[in-house]
């Protein structure tokens, strides 16, 4: 038997949000996720991302805390292009988001940018800048 990547899960504080931010980012959660404890979203190549409510995880982990500081967890977008990165960071930033980082061309060669969660987890939006030349 041979165990294989299939979800990524993150314990949110307020469902509602996280639905909402993941949902213009283009994941398709489905109809009601808001309201639900735990939902999914399909990702390209079978993968999922699983959503959970902090209350939910506290009924089989009675003992477990949210932690604190900053975000252990990023999740990496890739866009179509450099002009992608900038115009969804600006829908983001604009819809109430919170910017991390605004667009600029790293030195590895990529349109960068990094928005921020409801829970303050990093959600990197990134293309290769010779996308543009394309």
């Amino acid at each position: 038997m041979t165990a294989r990547f299939d979800a990524i899960g993150l314990v949110v504080s307020d469902m509602a949000a996280s639905v909402a931010f993941y949902r213009r980012l283009g994941f398709a959660f489905p109809e009601g996720a808001e309201h639900q404890p735990h939902t999914e979203a399909g990702l390209p190549g079978g993968l999922r991302l699983m959503l959970d409510t902090e209350e939910t995880v506290r009924s089989f982990l009675p003992a477990w805390q949210p932690p604190s500081g900053g975000g252990r967890t990023s999740l990496a977008l890739r866009c179509d292009g450099p002009e992608e990165v900038d115009a969804l960071y600006e829908e983001m930033v604009g819809s109430g988001c919170h910017g991390e980082l605004k667009p600029w061309d790293a030195f590895w060669g990529q349109r960068y940018a990094v928005v921020l969660d409801p829970d303050g987890n990093g959600v990197d939006l990134f293309a290769p800048l010779t996308a543009a030349a394309e």
